[in-house]
């Protein structure tokens, strides 16, 4: 009985993890560039049961044998084995403005921060004081000759990245797009940055047909779906409810042994 109370524990533990990822979602709903997050879960091993008694041995010339020794397998709970980023393309918003970027494809802008090169999909930037492209943190975009320097907002940017002042037609710098071995593995460090880790690899310039297209005036929304994650919302209360009830059950039958042992003692 006391397995009974630790399976439902592991399951209310796991629901929680995923109500926690779902709101976290819905928070983030009309966030540029945002990625939802979606919690994975798995299965404690299973145990394999045997009959502890002798009722089915049978005499062999070597010894003894069983007729069915095995008695079958029990659960033993689930746990949150990752949270796993879903990087699928989010819809366009028009901004018409010339600070605003979004990516077509797979890829990230990059972004230097006191930290370190960070990396975002979020395209939402400023201009700032200092003629320097920001983001609305205040970091530095980065181009491949490092920040991007333009005296104000009237310059072109091109699919390739390629930045042009739109008074002589001079190029100005080429924005920095990465790619990762497994974007997958890449860590949410907040404000929209991810940061690499040992599965994702390295940041690698982007080019060829690995190379997203930049839409100028056009931001990335977030690629949440409210009626969905809604809909999951209530998926996991009942299931959370469930276990609960699994719990409470346990107990009283618990209850019930301890007050039957009394009486017979």
């Amino acid at each position: 009985m006391i397995r009974g109370w630790y399976i439902g524990a592991s399951g209310m533990t796991a629901q929680q993890n995923r109500l926690d990822a779902i709101s976290n979602n819905l928070a983030n709903v009309d966030t540029t560039g945002f990625k939802k997050d979606i919690p994975v879960s798995k299965e404690f091993s299973e145990l394999l049961l045997r009959r502890s008694r002798a009722d089915g041995v049978y005499p062999t010339p070597f010894g003894s044998g069983d007729v069915k020794p095995i008695i079958g397998k029990i659960g033993l709970g689930v746990e949150t084995n990752e949270l796993y980023t879903d990087f699928t393309q989010g819809s366009f918003k028009n901004t018409d403005t010339n600070t605003d970027m979004a990516l077509s494809g797979q890829g990230f802008f990059t972004v230097n921060t006191p930290m370190g090169e960070r990396y975002t999909r979020n395209g939402n930037f400023i201009l700032g004081k200092e003629g320097i492209l920001l983001t609305k943190e205040g970091y530095p975009v980065q181009g491949e000759n490092g920040d991007i320097h333009v005296e104000d907002d009237r310059f072109m940017v091109n699919k390739d990245g390629m930045i042009y002042n739109q008074k002589d037609g001079s190029l100005i710098d080429r924005i920095k797009l990465v790619r990762f071995d497994d974007e997958r593995y890449l860590q949410k460090t907040g404000s929209s940055l991810y940061n690499t880790s040992r599965w994702s690899g390295d940041a690698v310039i982007a080019e060829g047909d690995d190379r997203p297209q930049i839409i100028q005036g056009y931001t990335e929304t977030s690629n949440v779906n409210v009626v969905n994650e809604m809909v999951q919302m209530i998926e996991v209360n009942r299931a959370y409810e469930a276990n609960q009830k699994t719990v409470q059950t346990q107990d009283s039958m618990m209850d019930t042994l301890w007050s039957k042992v009394v009486t017979v003692n």
